[in-house]
């Protein structure tokens, strides 16, 4: 990654597709993601970290994307919620049952209950409804759907999906 004072060049891949960029040494991947790759599924909340609607996969971990400067992200294999779904349309499979279960109201949480779901799987924390909600509790909810947001995990990894 060149670097010149206060910008950087960046590569990174998000949802299978490489960018290469010039930043601000400051941006967050947030907003690498919103405003510049035109990604608006990851959703601005808080902008500190504490209400989990930022947050995507990097390198198949989960993270805050408020929180996380873009520059760290070099090399990185980046997925979104708008990279979730297969390339003919069909949604990922925590994205079905979210919708069998009606895990959202408003909406707003969703994608970032969905990326923290899927990584929530992967890691093996499912073990149990209460295991499901501590493995989730970086990410809120106002409009209280999480029985519906535990039903869905608990569904999507029963049936062996993430």
């Amino acid at each position: 990654m060149a670097s010149s004072g206060h910008s950087s060049a960046l590569s990174v891949t998000v949802n299978g597709r490489r960018h290469q960029v010039t930043i601000d040494n400051r941006t967050s991947l947030l907003d690498l993601l919103r405003e510049r790759l035109a990604l608006p599924g990851t959703k601005k909340g808080c902008d500190q970290g504490a209400c989990g609607a930022c947050t995507v996969l990097v390198d198949g971990r989960r993270v805050n994307a408020c929180l996380t400067l873009a520059v760290r992200c070099q090399d990185a294999e980046v997925t979104t919620i708008e990279g979730l779904a297969s390339d003919d349309g069909e949604l990922h499979a925590l994205q079905r049952t979210f919708v069998e279960q009606d895990a959202f109201q408003c909406g707003y949480c969703t994608p970032g209950q969905i990326m923290s779901g899927v990584a929530c799987i992967r890691e093996g924390h499912t073990g149990s409804r209460e295991e499901i909600r501590e493995w989730m509790s970086g990410n809120l909810c106002r409009c209280g759907c999480y029985v519906k947001i535990v039903n869905a995990i608990a569904q999507a990894a029963r049936a062996g999906r993430s």
